[in-house]
């Protein structure tokens, strides 16, 4: 809006559009004299009238407007053809944008239009002075602007002693609101002792106090000065107190305050006015806000009477004190907390099963689990939720399942990863005594889900690290105990939550990491590696559909059949899990989306002759193949965080002292299995043919290839052992042929562990036959029927019949006593010269 000329001075300005801008006090005229009606301007008998919003009119007051409406743009031309004389009249209600005679009110103000002129936005600046009231009989038109006849409304000019008093009473409050009011100049009161007549008088005041439109509406309706004045009177009163409080409190705070604390000189005098007038500060709204909160929150006993007791201290507390900040923090992360919000859980097997089959193919026992817990919970809907953790190498879907799972019962999904936390703080919170302290994870989390009852997914629990700042795998006992865990204690908060009722989901790659208290707590499902098979369904259902969607290709752009899925799985994927598959059919994606982009024509189907253009060379092929039996050298079967693995494990005979030498970055365990193995061989160097002095004269030499990676476990014994014995006796052992089991120093072979991954690894590298501990029998009804279909399995108890089976000719002809021929060393190397040797000729 614009802005109009500004005498001083400066009040709300009235406008035609009933917005309000810093505009002139409104002023009187004609020096306050009661003017006879004769000496009126003619008053017609009908006016064109301009709807003002939010400002009222008077007789014998100056008024500045803006008008930007149309319609009102039309009656201003219409009074400036002729008397130059309009009705202002003050709408009922601000929002109405045409009013018609319904919407106005019925006494207006006989205004002329001292001067008109344009502003820079295009409004219309007007000054009006008052005439007379008027009064609006009927409307004559009413379509491009209002147009009524009006009745002129006049004061009565009897001055009776009493109209004398109360024009004194109302001049002395007037002049004394001057006095206090520092924004009003000394002018206004020049002007008000001008005012002579008592209807000028009430009217000049009406229009200058700060009134809402309705008061200020029925002062102007008012026709009886008396009561006219009264009313201006009591107005005067009630703003002159609100002026005389205000400065009793600017003289009690100016009073509190020294020169040091000015810039707290507001929020103090806030405080005085809000005690005064009886209203809440800032700091009551806020702790009343938390209880409200609280009580909502429905909180248990014990956390109750902690909340009301730092309620109590948060009223207490200044606000400027640091103590105040953190104490409203702890207070709104007990308010925000879900003590009794639960979601409620969809136990309907049927739909659980079948969200479970269409987001993952295969881990039935995963599934059978999840089943038999949504069966228990509907028998039983108090038992306790289980802790289950799923153990298995990288990429066989240990999350997206807790996700599944989560959607069958219509939970909240909340993703912890716990991978290289060293801090015992993150699992369960610090002190309040630290600053910037917050809760745990695990708090914070739930307060996220907004559920006491989420599925919780603690991702890597096996790679929780430890130092000086405690043991978070520690902190984790109480959370994954079901027995302990309805009153785990946040550091923070330092009340119990009930964490009963979250299903509590872990995932690992490697069991072994795990502290045995911790591994105990939960039940543990393992997800061993795919079989080609399978990883061909899950490519075909899961992972070709959702990279075709994330490429914007349709199903019909790139079509790969089986053959060409299975040659991605065997030549350049070699892992248990399904990752690396999936970047591969990704790049297969991006090149077709090139194809299509570049536009061309012919797109020529991908097939497997076609991939190594595409993917680059095979990065795998088939270890045994290329491979022939040389003494030394044995394939074992390793178990690791990624799967399962095959080993080729090399020994090397050469001249020395006995000694035993070990490389590959070989672990504790896994260098004892050597030493065990060495020390066999010597105590049966007879009874299986060796030569007597082996371990006098020659030093043995035992390496694990893949020497950047650490290993260890005691299953690699029974392949060290048959790669010592094969080069001791130079004889080969089938490559094709993969061995695992620990051994004794009495010749036994033990079980191990990792069957499954380790038949996997075999079955991916080529391998025909496997030799395993007899005692690990029973584990190969979790290896897949179309696996064991092409293995062949040996099951051993000693060592004699691993030897027999892999070396059977060197087991069946005795050597020689003394120094193999293929391990004896030149006789000419270790000759020294004698008297008797003769000098070779010098040339001169």
């Amino acid at each position: 809006m614009n802005q109009d000329e500004k005498p001083k001075p400066s009040l709300p300005i009235p406008t035609a559009e009933g917005e309000g801008e810093q505009t002139p006090i409104a002023v009187a005229t004609g020096a306050g004299r009661p003017e006879p009606e004769s000496d009126l301007p003619d008053i017609p008998a009908s006016l064109p009238l301009l709807p003002v919003r939010d400002a009222v009119a008077y007789p014998s007051i100056v008024l500045p407007i803006s008008v930007g409406r149309t319609r009102s743009k039309r009656v201003l031309d219409l009074a400036l053809a002729g008397s130059r004389m309009i009705g202002v009249v003050t709408q009922r209600s601000a929002q109405v944008e045409e009013p018609r005679l319904g919407d106005l009110f019925r006494v207006g103000t006989a205004c002329v239009i001292v001067k008109m002129f344009k502003t820079p936005e295009g409004t219309d600046a007007l000054i009006l002075h008052g005439v007379c009231r008027v009064g609006i009989v009927g409307l004559v038109k009413e379509d491009e602007y209002l147009e009524a006849t009006v009745q002129p409304l006049f004061d009565s000019r009897e001055v009776t002693t009493e109209i004398e008093a109360l024009m004194h009473s109302v001049r002395t409050a007037a002049e004394r609101m001057i006095e206090l009011s520092p924004q009003i100049p000394d002018e206004a009161r020049l002007v008000l002792r001008g005012v002579e007549t008592p209807g000028a008088l009430a009217d000049f005041l009406a229009a200058n106090l700060p009134l809402d439109t309705a008061r200020k509406q029925e002062l102007l309706e008012t026709l009886d000065v008396t009561t006219r004045l009264r009313q201006v009177h009591a107005a005067l009163a009630n703003h002159l107190e609100v002026l005389e409080l205000s400065h009793k409190i600017q003289d009690q705070v100016r009073h509190q305050i020294d020169d040091s604390q000015r810039e707290y000189y507001l929020r103090e005098q806030m405080k005085v006015i809000q005690k005064e007038l009886g209203d809440k500060d800032a700091r009551t709204e806020t702790v009343d806000r938390l209880r409200t909160r609280l009580e909502a929150a429905k909180l248990p006993e014990p956390a109750r009477v902690e909340a009301r007791r730092e309620l109590e201290r948060l009223e207490n507390i200044p606000p400027a004190s640091p103590e105040y900040s953190m104490t409203l923090d702890y207070l709104e992360w007990m308010a925000d907390l879900p003590w009794s919000a639960t979601t409620e859980d969809n136990l309907d097997l049927v739909r659980a099963r079948r969200i479970l089959d269409d987001d993952h193919y295969g881990l039935e026992e995963v599934k059978d689990r999840i089943i038999q817990f949504l069966a228990v919970r509907r028998l039983k809907p108090d038992s306790r939720g289980p802790i289950l953790c799923f153990a298995g190498p990288p990429g066989v879907g240990k999350t997206s399942l807790g996700q599944s799972i989560a959607r069958a019962l219509e939970r909240k999904f909340v993703r912890i990863s716990l991978g290289g936390i060293r801090d015992e703080a993150t699992i369960r919170g610090h002190r309040r005594t630290y600053i910037g302290s917050l809760p745990g994870n695990i708090i914070r989390e739930l307060r996220k889900a907004g559920s006491r009852n989420p599925l919780f997914m603690l991702d890597e629990v096996d790679k929780i690290g430890q130092d000086v700042r405690g043991d978070p795998m520690a902190a984790l006992l109480e959370v994954l105990d079901p027995a302990q865990n309805s009153t785990f204690v946040d550091h923070y908060l330092n009340v119990a939550f009930d964490l009963s009722s979250v299903l509590f989901i872990g995932t690992a790659n490697y069991l072994g990491a795990i502290e045995p208290a911790l591994r105990d707590r939960m039940e543990v499902i393992e997800l061993s590696g795919y079989t080609q098979r399978e990883k061909l369904h899950i490519a075909r259902r899961h992972l070709l559909p959702r990279q075709l969607s994330e490429n914007g290709l349709r199903p019909e752009q790139l079509e790969l059949s089986d053959d060409v899925i299975e040659a991605v799985v065997a030549g350049w994927t070699r892992e248990a899990g399904v990752r690396n598959l999936e970047r591969q059919l990704a790049t297969l994606c991006r090149l077709r989306a090139t194809e299509l982009v570049r536009g061309d024509q012919a797109l020529a189907p991908i097939t497997v002759e076609r991939l190594p253009p595409l993917l680059g060379p095979a990065k795998f092929e088939s270890e045994i193949a290329a491979r022939q039996a040389v003494p030394g050298v044995v394939t074992g079967l390793a178990f690791t965080p990624t799967g399962g693995e095959i080993l080729f494990i090399e020994a090397s005979v050469m001249p020395g002292t006995g000694q035993l030498k070990l490389t590959g970055q070989l672990g504790d365990v896994m260098r004892e299995s050597a030493l065990a193995a060495h020390s066999l061989i010597r105590s049966r160097s007879k009874l299986w043919h060796l030569p007597a002095d082996f371990f006098r004269l020659q030093d043995l030499h035992v390496h694990v290839p893949a020497g950047a990676t650490p290993k260890d476990g005691p299953s690699a014994g029974l392949a060290m052992l048959t790669a010592m014995m094969s080069i001791l006796t130079q004889h080969g052992v089938d490559p094709a042929t993969g061995m695992t089991g620990e051994i004794t120093l009495s010749g036994r072979v033990l079980p191990i562990g990792g069957v499954r991954e380790k038949v996997l690894a075999a079955h991916r590298a080529g391998l025909r036959r496997v030799i395993l501990p007899y005692r690990n029998q029973p584990d190969l009804q979790k290896v897949p029927e179309e696996v064991a279909a092409e293995l062949k399995f040996v099951f051993v108890r000693t060592i004699d019949e691993v030897l027999d089976l892999v070396l059977p000719d060197a087991r069946k002809r005795p050597h020689r006593q003394g120094t193999s021929r293929a391990a004896q060393p030149r006789a000419t190397a270790r000759r020294k010269p004698t008297a008797r040797t003769k000098k070779p000729r010098t040339r001169r």
